[in-house]
């Protein structure tokens, strides 16, 4: 498998482009953002729809597993950011800083997460349900952990207990809904099929948009050089290669079998970008949010094109073993 950008990363540098050579003002930015946030609102409806009762209880018995998974997500990660700030702070912008802590402190994927544990052969049902968790536990830890982490680095995101309910309004309750509904909305969502990715990626890239053509109008460009791009490139790379290590070294230290630690992989070393944006977006201002998931947007095709090499390499041996067997 090569690594290469798959098209919704295209899309995203595309978006980006876009913002930046024309970014939305006046009227049509104050639109554009009472659209997005209706757009979040069906986007988190849509997570809830989606999320299987049965596979919630097929996977809830793993405890062991969906313990190292969430000590990685909401403290391992924050930990590295935290005792890494004087290297960040050397190395880059003050709002990139923030964008990288704001990185340690999100929730994991969803959907990559287990469809990589499904091409590696690892535990399905512990990954939904592992997966899934994250992405409701990150309402309530992520603003925490930001508020702590910004804190100390001088930066704010207001307070972390009054973002933990605006993030519960427009992320959990729709959330909520949409799997309480789920009984009548299933059967849509699978008469539906591939439409509905066009809806969760079209969501994000319309967010993306709104964040950076706030975040240009306010002179991010000027505040960024390409320099600081690349060093942020690097670092992102290497906090992707210290938590896919310790995912490795954690699961067979703990004994844990091939498939589960495939599964603590591609569900404990990934951040969401679907819960990230809605989340800046919520927790800072206007202006702010551009920066802020810079590097988000950086690692998210890191690890999905990593990862792919790696869930290839898990799968071929599983298939090996079965084989000889």
């Amino acid at each position: 498998m090569r690594f290469k950008p798959d098209t919704f990363t295209l899309a995203l540098l595309s978006t980006v482009v876009l913002a930046s050579l024309a970014p939305a003002t006046g009227q049509f930015a104050r639109l554009l953002d009472q659209a997005t946030t209706w757009v979040i609102v069906l986007l988190f409806f849509l997570h809830g729809s989606k999320l299987s009762r049965q596979a919630i209880w097929a996977g809830i018995g793993h405890w062991r597993l969906h313990l190292v998974v969430t000590a990685t997500t909401f403290a391992i990660f924050p930990l590295i950011g935290w005792l890494a700030q004087p290297l960040l702070a050397w190395a880059l912008p003050a709002p990139l800083v923030q964008g990288m802590l704001f990185l340690c402190a999100l929730p994991a994927t969803v959907q990559s997460a287990i469809a990589l544990t499904s091409v590696a052969r690892g535990n399905i049902p512990a990954a939904v349900c592992s997966a899934s968790g994250s992405t409701l536990m990150g309402i309530v830890f992520t603003p925490l952990l930001v508020g702590a982490l910004l804190a100390h680095s001088g930066g704010s995101a207001g307070d972390p207990l009054e973002a933990v309910a605006r993030i519960a309004v427009q992320l959990l309750l729709p959330f909520a809904a949409g799997h309480l509904l789920r009984p009548w909305t299933s059967k849509l969502l699978q008469q539906a099929g591939s439409k509905i990715r066009i809806v969760d990626q079209g969501s994000i890239l319309l967010v993306v948009y709104a964040a950076f053509s706030s975040a240009v109008v306010a002179g991010l460009w000027q505040q960024m050089p390409l320099p600081a791009m690349a060093v942020l490139f690097g670092l992102c790379a290497l906090l992707l290669a210290i938590v896919m290590g310790w995912c490795l070294w954690i699961s067979r230290r703990l004994g844990f079998s091939a498939a589960d630690e495939a599964t603590i992989l591609f569900c404990g070393a990934q951040k969401s970008l679907v819960s990230g944006i809605p989340m800046a977006k919520v927790l800072f201002s206007a202006a702010m949010v551009g920066p802020m998931v810079l590097p988000v947007m950086l690692f998210h095709p890191m690890q999905i094109m990593v990862s792919a090499v790696l869930a290839g390499r898990y799968g071929r041996r599983h298939d090996a073993a079965n084989t000889l067997a």
